[in-house]
């Protein structure tokens, strides 16, 4: 008889055991398959009920094709086994269709291989086997266990990733149905919502994300982020607020890359916020708002009105300015930069004229030649407004043009 031999790994053909000993075990298959499921059944109630469900032809199948590969390997080395393999992949797939973890189905099958030894035991008595087949056994059959729950894994890890799979496409399916226009009904939002297992919050906050986008953004987003980052113009769906946690995770998740956070809004609107979140992308690249890593729709909502429309804003200044028009260029210039700083600092002419880098007594002077050109637009509500803002907004697209 061989000598004992340490455990073979996984899919290692079993030559320690005799091939005769094969011939010894063929036999106690059928008596084994029952005592085994009568034992696993009354040690995991659960399988007794997946006995008498869709999947027992499988089961039983699986267990006579986990004991009858293992006395075929014993007797021929080289036995193909593929209808075993699949059948165990087909084990971890039930287990991940069911909900459950692995435990049960690997203690089921350390359960049947101490059934199996103690069979074992009762023949080597019977045909006085000497001690060391019976070791060498045991060493093999649970080896043989490693190799069935290997492939039981392998099904098991083949739903989870296909099911995560699934889920993200829904998923980034909602993310872009989320910022349809018009907004799709709430009964709609709320089916897909159920599809991908996500809450819809009450509130949302759109990021718009600078190409290219990290490689590893997806791993670092919380679990009911929405995020679609393969696409032109990435971006994600934070719920709710963007709180100290979500800044954290965002840090981690984009590392060096920039993005803009939307205004916080409900669902609805969130098409909304993520238009101005790309529109305040597009006025850094102009250099007109700074660039940061994280840069906030919510402070710069005026620019991002005031810059909505150039066209309509250039039409606006050049009808409340019309008056200066028969003045040289340079003239023009000055007045009209004087005018924005008087108009939207509301300072003394001192305070003026410090901005403007020029004496407070120039600033008087300038103020004066408005009043005689512009009259009562100056104090005139509707007029002053207009002028504040179209001044204002030209001031930015030339600060634009100037970075």
């Amino acid at each position: 008889m061989p000598s004992i031999a340490q455990p073979p790994d996984v899919g290692e053909p079993l030559d320690p055991l005799p091939r005769e000993f094969a011939a010894f075990m063929r036999p106690e298959i059928p008596g084994l398959i029952k005592e085994i499921r009568l034992e696993v059944t009354r040690t995991y109630p659960e399988y007794g009920r997946l006995l008498n469900g869709p999947h027992a032809d499988a089961i039983r199948q699986g267990v006579e094709q986990a004991l009858s590969a293992f006395v075929d390997r014993v007797a021929d080395p080289g036995a193909g086994c593929a209808l075993r393999d699949e059948l165990l992949r087909k084990f971890g797939r039930v287990e991940a269709y069911e909900g459950r973890e692995l435990d049960s189905l690997h203690g089921a099958y350390r359960l049947g291989a101490r059934i199996a030894l103690r069979r074992a035991k009762t023949i080597g008595r019977q045909y006085s086997l000497s001690p060391s087949v019976i070791l060498t056994f045991a060493d093999t059959v649970f080896a043989y266990v490693d190799e069935l729950e290997a492939l039981s894994r392998e099904g098991y890890a083949e739903v989870q990733a296909r099911a995560a799979s699934e889920v993200s496409a829904v998923r980034r399916q909602l993310l872009h149905l989320i910022l349809a226009a018009p907004p799709l009904p709430h009964a709609t939002i709320a089916s897909l919502c159920e599809a991908a297992a996500w809450e819809l919050p009450a509130q949302c906050t759109m990021i718009a994300l600078r190409t290219p986008v990290p490689d590893q953004i997806q791993a670092h987003l919380d679990e009911d982020v929405l995020a679609d980052p393969g696409i032109p113009q990435p971006h994600l769906l934070v719920p709710g607020p963007l709180t100290a946690a979500r800044r954290e995770m965002l840090d981690r998740a984009l590392g060096p890359a920039h993005a803009v956070a939307g205004v916080t809004v409900p669902p609805a609107q969130a098409a909304d916020s993520i238009r101005w979140a790309r529109r305040v992308l597009a006025l850094i690249d102009d250099r007109v708002i700074p660039d940061a890593p994280l840069v906030f729709c919510e402070d710069h909502l005026t620019t991002l009105w005031l810059l909505t429309d150039p066209a309509l804003v250039a039409r606006l200044a050049a009808r409340e300015l019309a008056p200066l028009d028969g003045l040289s260029a340079s003239r023009r210039d000055r007045l009209v930069e004087t005018l924005r700083v008087h108009i939207s600092t509301r300072a003394p002419a001192e305070q003026v004229g410090e901005a403007l880098g020029v004496h407070a007594q120039t600033v008087r002077y300038r103020l004066r030649n408005l009043e005689t050109h512009l009259g009562p637009r100056l104090t005139d509500p509707d007029h002053r407004f207009a002028l504040e803002a179209a001044l204002r907004s030209l001031h930015l697209q030339g600060r634009g043009r100037r970075g």
